[in-house]
């Protein structure tokens, strides 16, 4: 599976951006899919987590209330809506395909996109 996130921007705290990670092959109905970012100079985190068929969603407690994770199966595409932007959450933002249903991070996730980088000013 190879993944390819997009939508990063720049934008004023309080703004909102919609994150995609479009996914090859055939098999991404079988993947949990994952966001986590990496802020510089910190270990990547967790942020959010989807099922295989969208029944089950999970955040982080720093992003839940303003971030929502919805997946379409059908065009192999999940998606990280983020409103109510703050600096803090400034960050690279990977999406990662896991057999797994994880929320936190592991040494052996299936596969990981490239990130994408998402500024948030004051």
């Amino acid at each position: 599976v190879q993944l390819q996130a997009s939508g990063g921007g720049l934008v004023q705290a309080g703004g909102s951006l919609r994150l995609s990670c479009a996914a090859s092959g055939r098999t991404f109905s079988t993947y949990a899919m994952h966001w986590f970012r990496q802020a510089p100079g910190k270990e990547r985190e967790f942020v959010a987590v989807i099922s295989k068929s969208s029944g089950i969603t999970y955040y982080a407690d720093s992003v839940k209330g303003r971030f929502t994770i919805s997946r379409d199966n059908a065009k192999n595409t999940v998606y990280l809506q983020m409103n109510s932007l703050k600096p803090e959450d400034t960050a690279v933002y990977y999406c990662a395909a896991d057999h797994r249903f994880l929320y936190r991070l592991h040494g052996d996730i299936d596969y990981w996109g490239q990130g994408t980088q998402v500024t948030v000013s004051s």
